[in-house]
């Protein structure tokens, strides 16, 4: 991170302020020592340590960022570098286009439009993308074929194997297309969940696929065939992810009608439900083929840095950041051609491997070893003798260290909105430039971490030592293991049976950070983003369960679950005066009680609403008393579209629920008492 010239008061305590402390704590520790005179002998030992202390305090205060930054190094803590936000995005092969696939290569670049310039995405691996359009959805459900084409269009959500998902089921998949099918092709499906079934409870330690299994068939004209399986990364349909699937030989897969009420041949593919025993059958919003999912940021390739000159603790300057993690390939020519450098956390002696990202032999051999600040771009060479000091290449003696490539980019920047990324910035032939689009927000993405941030998750780690125990233990660790804004851990409750206390279960609710708001549906995504609505990824709610399953202890079952949202809406009569603005004073109204209910921010303290937490009738009199109110009149309030009875508290109940704001109406009344 970039050192800024400030010096921050880490300790503000005075002598007297140390001496007051010391006293407080003189009748709990030793209760027998009554004589609290400046003569006292243990008194003036004391006035001796807090004058001791007070010392320590200025010098310690007087410590630069720098200093701050590699004592926590020390203690095994960097700052979290900024994340890239990440997004899936749909696209189609151009109409009469001669292939029945087009390839598109890995990091393809697309954009989303942004007042400071484009907003650069790319991809993260090679797409087949296919001609044949995935046009009808049906469900098989007891011999019965459901058409929920319309469904999968408009986002609603289905039940792929039916609400009840009984064996023999089947989520049947119409492609068409004039041609033959692509044969021995990787077709990629991508699965896209709602939030709550997306974001649902992940099991510490357990197989997420557990209880359910499916075969992928395809149908030749009379039989369904079976169909290989290359990756499944959606868990069985549980979480949003992608599906890759090989088609089969040539001439295999024969166009049929499923129906006699179909309106066209279709090649069909589908998923067959063999086994299912858990207790929530799988939904889906939608399922697509030809997206791909895309990072933000850029890659560098090529780049020329200078020439190294062999001398100790050389410094190179990428020009572009900050750098994404596990980007850079750093190559330096020292007359022998250019060979690839190794980035690692610290210089140490090449027989200790914690830190090193590569095992090459060779590079730990010749200690070719650099340190990256990722925030500034600056490449850090060794001293020669825990790393390599390049020497110079009289051949090309400026340009001898080179960044074959790099990727930079990351920042809450990237969470563009659904239908934001609308541009191909690296066309490919074939590929519909018109039909870009990502159907869903991007997420993820997360500014480099403050050094403020770094010392208290550094102090919270410290804390708990890396062993979930007590409750406190289980919230600390999540809250450091990603961009986390809030946790509650919930002993002995079981998402799986809620209405039954469950001995030796722990279960965490996660609240993410702002920068992964998401939306509930495509239509409302900037309403309910900018009012509370927040919903943690899938993969987020994993890195927290791995870190928690790393620390919790043997016998405790952990589950990591999303918050249960209940939406409040509040209407208001409220009068004042006749000299305030009141389209502003509406403004402060309306944001006092979104305040009120964030789930990060809200509440009395400005911690988050509680979970579980009572609406307080009084909490409302209390948010709505802005500045410019003479008084209030009445007060209703609406909690999922259920109006409560007027001027009573209102639970909202479980353990893991949560408020987020609806559209508040607020009348605004002149009151006549206040201007006579």
């Amino acid at each position: 991170m970039s050192i800024v010239a400030k010096i921050p008061a880490i300790d503000d305590r005075t002598y007297a302020d140390i001496v007051s402390e010391a006293r407080q704590r003189i009748p709990r520790y030793t209760p027998e020592w009554t004589d609290f005179n400046a003569g006292d002998t243990g008194m003036a030992l004391i006035e001796l340590f807090a004058w001791m202390s007070e010392l320590l305090i200025y010098r310690t205060n007087r410590m630069p960022e720098l200093a701050q930054l590699k004592f926590l190094e020390l203690m095994g803590f960097n700052v979290n570098p900024a994340r890239p936000a990440s997004a899936y995005v749909t696209m189609a092969v151009e109409s009469g286009w001669p292939s029945a696939t087009v390839d598109l290569p890995r990091r393809s670049q697309f954009a989303a439009d942004n007042d400071a310039g484009p907003i650069i995405f790319e991809t993260e691996r090679p797409l087949v993308v296919f001609a044949p359009v995935l046009d009808r959805v049906h469900v098989l459900v007891g011999g019965i074929l459901t058409d929920q084409t319309a469904t999968n269009l408009s986002l609603q959500g289905l039940a792929p194997f039916g609400e009840s998902a009984d064996p023999g089921s089947a989520l049947t998949l119409g492609f068409a297309y004039d041609g033959a099918f692509p044969a021995r092709t990787e077709l990629c499906l991508t699965v896209f969940t709602a939030p709550e079934s997306d974001s649902g409870a992940v099991a510490c330690g357990k197989p997420q696929m557990l209880g359910i299994r499916f075969v992928w068939e395809y149908f030749d004209g009379h039989n369904w065939r079976p169909m290989t399986l290359l990756a499944d990364e959606t868990f069985g349909l549980r979480i949003t992810g992608q599906i890759f699937i090989k088609t089969p030989e040539p001439a295999k897969m024969r166009a049929a009608k499923l129906n006699p009420q179909d309106d066209r041949e279709r090649y069909w593919i589908r998923a067959r439900l063999e086994q299912f025993d858990a207790q929530i059958a799988p939904r889906i919003l939608s399922i697509r083929t030809n997206t791909a999912l895309a990072t933000q940021g850029e890659t560098v390739e090529g780049e020329i840095l200078g020439g190294s000159n062999a001398t100790a603790n050389q410094v190179f300057q990428l020009a572009n950041h900050p750098v994404l993690e596990a980007s850079l390939d750093l190559a330096i020519d020292e007359g022998e051609g250019f060979k690839h450098w190794v980035e690692v956390d610290e210089f140490v002696e090449p027989s200790a491997t914690t830190g090193f990202r590569s095992l090459d032999p060779e590079a730990r051999a010749q200690k070719r070893y650099y340190l990256l600040d990722r925030s500034a771009g600056e490449i850090l060479l060794g001293d020669g003798t825990l790393s390599h000091a390049p020497v110079v290449n009289v051949e090309r003696p400026r340009s001898n260290v080179r960044a074959n490539s790099y990727r930079y980019g990351g920042g809450v920047l990237g969470n563009v909105g659904a239908a934001a990324i609308s541009t191909l910035l690296s066309p490919v032939p074939g590929v519909d430039a018109a039909q870009i689009a990502n159907i869903f927000a991007a997420a993820g993405g997360t500014d480099e971490e403050t050094l403020d941030q770094a010392k208290a998750r550094a102090a919270r780690a410290l804390k708990a030592r890396d062993r979930a125990v007590t409750n406190e233990d289980f919230e600390v660790i999540a809250l450091g293991a990603g961009p986390v804004g809030r946790v509650k851990a919930l002993p002995l409750f079981n998402p799986e049976s809620p209405a039954l206390p469950t001995p030796g279960v722990v279960t965490v609710v996660v609240v993410p950070q702002p920068a992964q708001r998401v939306a509930r549906d495509a239509a409302g995504e900037a309403d309910a983003q900018s009012r509370g609505y927040l919903v943690p990824t899938p993969g987020l709610l994993r890195q927290v369960c791995a870190c928690l399953d790393r620390a919790r202890l043997l016998t405790t079952e952990v589950y990591v679950i999303p918050p249960v949202y209940r939406q409040v809406t509040v209407a208001a009569d409220v009068f004042a005066d006749g000299t305030v603005d009141e389209s502003q004073l509406t403004q402060d109204l309306t944001a006092a009680l979104d305040r009120l209910f964030d789930p990060l921010n809200g509440g009395l303290d400005g911690n988050g609403w509680p979970f579980g937490g009572t609406i307080y009738f009084s909490w409302l009199h209390r948010a709505l008393l802005v500045p410019g109110v003479s008084r209030l009149g009445a007060i209703t309030i609406t909690v999922d579209g259920d109006t409560c009875p007027p001027c009573t508290d209102v639970p909202i109940g479980g353990a893991s629920t949560l408020l987020f704001s609806g559209e508040h109406a607020v009348s605004l009344l002149i009151d006549e008492e206040a201007i006579s």
